[in-house]
Parts: C-alpha cells; structure tokens; sequence
C-alpha cells in the first residue's frame, strides 16, 4: 500500500545553530514518504550552506527563498510549492522524534478527512525552562491528551505551531496561510476550530520544542500579548457572541481595561464588573463599573473572564456553575 506524502514546511531564519539537528531529526523519521519545503527567510549566518548540504545528500529536501519577508509569507511560498496529501509545519530550530510523522500519519489514516493529528511536546533549553513555557507544556499537553484543545481556545494557542498535520482539503478550507494575521498560529488554530476541525488525542510527546532568548516568538512584536488579545476578541465576536444577550466583561486589571477598549472602538455594548471595592462605581472609558453579583441579574449573559489569577478563576468558575450561568469564556 502507497504511503501519503507528507509535505513539511519550514519557514528557516538564522538558525545556523540549531538547524543541522532539525533536519537530521527529519531524515531520521520512520515514516519515510516526506518532502521538505525549506524557506530561506533572507539568513545573514550559515543558514544557506546548511540547507544546500542537506539538499544535497537527501532529494526529498527542497529549498526555497522567500520572496517576501516573515512567517506567513514563507509559509505561503512553501505551500504553494508543496505536493502532499498530508500538510505539516516545523520550526527550524526544533526536534522531531523519530517515530512523529509515523504517529501522526497513522491518525489521520484512521480518523479520515475533517481531523487534525496532534503531538504533545516537551520544552528544553540549555539553559533550564521557566515555569510559565512549563506549565503552558503541561496545560497544552493534557488538552492533547484528551483531544479537548479548543475547550480552552481564548486562554492560549492550543494547537502546537510544529506539532500538527492536516489533510491539504481540510487545510485549504480552513483558509490555509492566506490571512496576514499575527500570531500566524493562533489564527489558524482558531480557523481550525471555526471550521469543526476534530483533534485527535495523543498521549505521546513527538516534538521537542527548543527555547532560547533570541527565539522568534521572544523577540517578535508579532507575538506581543496586545496581538493575542485582538484574534481572541475578534473570533470571539465572530463565534460566539450573542446579540440577543448582555455582554459581560469579567475583570478591571490590565487586560480587562485592554479588552473594554477594543470593545469600546468597535462600538460593542457590555456589562463589565469585578470585585475590587476601589474600583466599582467607577467610570473607565464610558462604562460604569459593577460587582459581578450583577451577573446574576442577566439572561444568560456571555462572559469573558479576565481575570489571570488562577486560584480567583476557580472562585469565579464556581460562583457562575452554582448559578447556572454556563456560557463563559476565560481569555486567560
């Protein structure tokens, strides 16, 4: 039986430190019916050299050069340039396990069209992980386990940017790379939950995700935290506001006053509470603050919780499931 080919696409930027080990993890995969469509984002190191030696030694590799400049415009070359069944991402300065493009092929072979095959992932780095990457790996990896990723789509990406693989229809429905939105990853996640994409659960790491402080997602204003409020509130209002119903925000701490202006520009009406005494009663940009008794007060308001502390979000979860006010939202 013909094996799909997999097409990998890496966007590839300055990574002569790391880039040698990436694509050694690649030619090392069990599952052996692959190409790589690697994008040489305008490299200033040994980048070039690294991709051409690689080429050399293994046909499956082709290298490309982005005409344009950044992820999505790489991302959009390597695809366009690709041929498989199968549609995958790999960052350039990570690890693939041996067994990743077997594990996931053999998913979505099993579950068919309409799916995404996932992998959990492990961080590491020379020089230790900090606890906020660990506990996004264990929170990311136990919605992996169990296939619920999108349970918790408005707190953080919850499909791993170099863990996924997709059928290329799916992924064309799903838009593909085409809208020009940072972080590139968050908004396809969300697009892939837009479109009922179903995610398969995995119980096994297959990607070993490398952190190092001039990695891109540090240093790009592209992954800056104001970017990853603007896709939440913007599929949120595509998605799932009601406009038979009050909306409800949850919080007066820096993102909630960051959200009630996005709301505010875009001249969306809400109800926004908190339980700080200094500042209920108050008016910030236009809006009166209340206690969030008031929630109870609404016909099953949609609510979007702002409120980072995690003890706090097991209070608030508790107050809203004890009144049977069930259509909430944690945005982190």
């Amino acid at each position: 039986m013909q094996k799909p080919l997999v097409s990998i696409l890496i966007p590839v930027k300055n990574t002569e430190n790391y880039l040698s080990e990436c694509l050694q993890s690649i030619c090392d995969q069990t599952y052996t019916s692959w190409q790589v469509l690697a994008v040489n984002d305008h490299s200033t190191d040994a980048t070039a050299d690294i991709l051409k030696r690689f080429s050399e030694k293994d046909q499956r590799i082709t290298i490309l050069e982005n005409k344009g400049s950044g992820i999505i415009e790489a991302l959009r070359t390597a695809y366009k340039k690709s041929s498989g069944t199968f549609i995958t991402r790999m960052d350039a300065d990570d690890i693939m396990t041996s067994d990743k493009l077997q594990v996931m092929t053999d998913a979505l072979l099993t579950h068919g069209e309409q799916h995404i095959a996932l992998g959990q992932v492990c961080y590491f780095s020379k020089d230790g992980i900090s606890n906020g990457y660990q506990r996004y790996e264990e929170w990311l990896n136990q919605l992996t386990a169990s296939g619920s990723n999108y349970s918790e789509i408005y707190k953080e990406c919850v499909i791993p940017s170099p863990c996924w693989m997709i059928h290329r229809r799916d992924l064309d429905d799903c838009g593909a790379f085409e809208p020009n939105r940072y972080p590139e990853d968050y908004d396809l996640a969300f697009r892939f939950y837009q479109n009922q994409i179903q995610c398969i659960p995995c119980d096994t790491i297959l990607h070993h995700w490398r952190d190092y402080q001039t990695r891109t997602s540090r240093t790009s204003e592209h992954y800056a935290a104001n970017y990853f409020l603007d896709i939440k509130l913007l599929y949120f209002l595509k998605l799932e506001h009601r406009h038979d119903t009050a909306l409800v925000v949850w919080g007066a701490g820096s993102k909630g006053k960051k959200l009630a202006q996005l709301l505010h520009d875009q001249k969306v009406d809400f109800v926004w509470v908190c339980d700080n005494t200094n500042k209920i009663g108050k008016n910030i940009y236009g809006t009166i603050l209340s206690h969030f008794n008031r929630v109870i007060d609404l016909a099953n308001p949609n609510i979007i919780i702002t409120v980072a502390n995690q003890k706090e979000q097991i209070k608030i979860r508790n107050y809203l499931q004890l009144n049977t006010l069930n259509n909430y939202f944690f945005f982190c």
